[in-house]
């Protein structure tokens, strides 16, 4: 066997493993933005986060319907909320996240389509002051005094 044939192989291997994969998230509840919101406040209320802020983008943004930004007090439970929030987002709901940053555990985004959450250690967060950026005038105003 030629190695382009083990490289077709491979490919169809993968693309029959990930059609298998869409199949068992097409029987998945489907979701809102607004209940996708509400599992993620909740997982992140759960695991612990901290500071959580939630920012409504409808009308603002076509990157999402809403931006969370919460804080984790070490690299360990930064990644260990982004883990557990994207499992659930699969088990319950069949959202197949995009995570960016978890290996470093300082600053891990994760795209779930309609709600994009922002998982930082503090010293990150304040650094780099999304809420600012993205919040309305009067409530970043408020939120940093």
């Amino acid at each position: 066997m030629k190695p382009e044939d083990d490289d077709l192989s491979l490919s169809t291997h993968a693309a029959q493993a990930a059609s298998r994969g869409a199949g068992l998230m097409a029987g998945a509840p489907s979701a809102t933005s607004e209940t996708l919101l509400a599992a993620i406040l909740a997982s992140l209320d759960d695991d612990k986060a901290e500071e959580i802020v939630q920012i409504d983008l409808r009308g603002r943004s076509e990157m999402g319907d809403y931006m969370v930004i919460a804080s984790g007090r070490s690299t360990r439970q930064v990644a260990a909320i982004a883990e557990h929030l994207t499992d659930k987002l699969k088990q319950e709901f069949g959202v197949l996240s995009k995570t960016e940053g978890k290996e470093t555990g300082d600053w891990v985004l994760i795209d779930t389509g309609d709600v994009i959450v922002h998982v930082f250690r503090p010293e990150v967060r304040e650094f780099y002051q999304l809420e600012k950026m993205w919040a309305p005038q009067g409530a970043a105003a408020d939120a940093f005094r």
